[in-house]
């Protein structure tokens, strides 16, 4: 019997602290470490270009500022998505995994290279003027805050493609690629610390980021010299050199792990079967037929529609407390630092509240979290908004609290999200039948993903288009505060309603197995 095969699914494999912090065999590690750092190379290339791609279009975009995000994420980015999805399936049918990986990523790399070294050093002759734009503005008032997203295209098209690296590279090659090759009882180990070694890779995004950016700075004033331009380059340039690692070990993987029978056995992988092809319609039927199934997609709604609400109106408040494009990208460089320490942290805390709490204690967590900082958020800049941007608040400018909130708000918030919010929804799905359990999984999914993930944008923009012109979101904070605390509340509602249900179903699963 070999090494790999001794270890047995009902076998104690690990003692003590070791089962809980590191319970990956020695042999194991050549299989564990180059998928974790795939994970690392992924996340650092993702949160760089995120924090990037609102820099560009806040900061950077000629007229542009945090109330252009809405109508790019759902007229940009959602289309973007369906049809980058239709044409990845027909690249799958035309290259085998390993070929259409290197194509996929390559597309990515060559796009941020070409933009930092190409796109933008020739943005004056791509885009429109100053001039043209606020003509647009002033002929179309309604559509104020659309003519920067389609004057300023290559700073959008760089925010669409950013937007996709991460549910196409991470969600449909990454975990399927790890579905394939990890097996059953691999995964119940290796799962959660490869979030773990990924979530480092926010920690040495940020610090590029603040690095870079700071250096640029150093530039700012001197004739001739585009400070924001430097920065750009030297983070395409990072972007470039983590893709060509994630390359390296992938390629790595295929020659030396895949071929070791120990670490890796043809089919017997935990590849799900596919899911239930269901359209928007049945989606919606579904869950409406459901109360469970209804009670999740509010879960999911709730948390996609704040968080982007609080965000861009917090994007919004960076922009004043900090015009300056470096500036701006430092401090969303720190915000990335600080969700990765944060996410660590509160990692290991989260295991600790889902083994000693009830499934409520530990889904509340992030709505009741959500609410408290949400109410001294909107709060700070309804003061602002009544006294002033000069006004201080405990000798501190209000703006600058403002901003500190939003950082506190959005890293916490992220942090809480990957280490419960996600934990609490995989598990309510636990409790139901086979076909609830997929179908249902499926419809949640289509529907409350895309929804959540929309339905911010869409609310905001159909408020600037109704309230037309240069109207800024920070003026709009008594209706879209107001809007987050509904949203919310019907989240933890929800919470309540489901915890009932999904502990009488857990028991009546109990009982039947006894």
């Amino acid at each position: 019997m070999s090494k790999g095969d001794s270890v047995g699914p009902n076998q104690q494999e690990f003692k003590g602290l070791r089962s809980i912090i590191w319970p990956i065999h020695d042999f194991e590690l050549k299989k564990f470490l180059p998928m974790g750092l795939m994970m690392l190379c992924i996340l650092f290339i993702y949160t760089l270009v995120r924090d990037l791609k609102d820099t560009l279009m806040v900061s950077c975009a000629t007229g542009g500022g945090a109330e252009t995000l809405g109508f790019l994420k759902l007229y940009g980015v959602t289309p973007s998505a369906i049809l980058f999805m239709v044409v990845f399936v027909k690249l799958a049918n035309i290259f085998d995994r390993e070929k259409l990986f290197f194509v996929i990523i390559s597309f990515f790399l060559l796009f941020f290279a070409a933009f930092g070294f190409v796109l933008y050093p020739l943005r004056d002759v791509l885009h429109l003027s100053q001039e043209a734009i606020t003509s647009l503005q002033e002929s179309f008032p309604r559509l104020h805050w659309v003519w920067p997203v389609i004057g300023n295209w290559s700073y959008a098209l760089f925010y669409i493609l950013s937007e996709l690296w991460g549910s196409v590279v991470l969600t449909a090659l990454f975990w399927q690629f790890a579905n394939e090759i990890t097996r059953v009882t691999e995964a119940k180990r290796f799962y959660s610390l490869f979030g773990f070694v990924g979530n480092f890779g926010l920690l040495a995004s940020g610090s590029v980021i603040i690095i870079c950016s700071n250096f640029a700075k150093s530039s700012t004033g001197i004739e001739g010299i585009d400070a924001f331009g430097i920065n750009l380059k030297y983070q395409m340039g990072a972007v470039v050199l983590f893709g060509c690692i994630l390359l390296g070990i992938y390629r790595w993987m295929h020659k030396y792990v895949l071929t070791d029978a120990r670490l890796y056995s043809p089919g017997e992988g935990t590849q799900k079967k596919s899911k239930p092809k269901l359209g928007l319609a049945e989606s919606a039927k579904m869950i409406f037929t459901s109360p469970y199934l209804l009670m999740i997609a509010v879960l999911m709604l709730g948390y996609g529609i704040s968080i982007n609400l609080i965000e861009c109106v917090w994007k919004g408040q960076i922009k004043m407390q900090y015009p300056d494009s470096n500036d701006y990208n430092a401090l969303m460089g720190k915000l990335s630092l600080t969700t990765g320490i944060i996410t660590i942290v509160v990692m290991l805390v989260g295991a600790n509240i889902l083994r000693r709490f009830s499934w409520r204690t530990a889904a509340l967590v992030t709505p009741v979290f959500l609410l408290a900082t949400s109410v001294v958020f909107f709060g700070v800049i309804m003061y602002e908004n009544s006294n002033g941007m000069e006004s201080n608040i405990m000798g501190v400018a209000v703006l600058l609290v403002a901003v500190i909130v939003g950082l506190i708000q959005n890293a916490f918030s992220k942090g809480v999200k990957y280490s419960l919010f996600d934990s609490t929804m995989q598990m309510a799905y636990i409790p139901l039948d086979q076909e609830q359990k997929v179908k249902g999984q499926a419809a949640v999914g289509i529907l409350a993903g895309r929804g959540g993930k929309s339905g911010g944008a869409f609310i905001q923009s159909t408020l600037l288009l109704a309230a037309g012109g240069g109207v800024s979101l920070s003026s709009m904070v008594d209706i879209l505060g107001s809007i987050v605390f509904v949203v919310v509340i019907l989240w933890i509602a929800s919470v309540c309603g489901l915890s009932k249900k999904f502990e009488a179903l857990t028991a009546e699963k109990a009982s039947s197995k006894d």
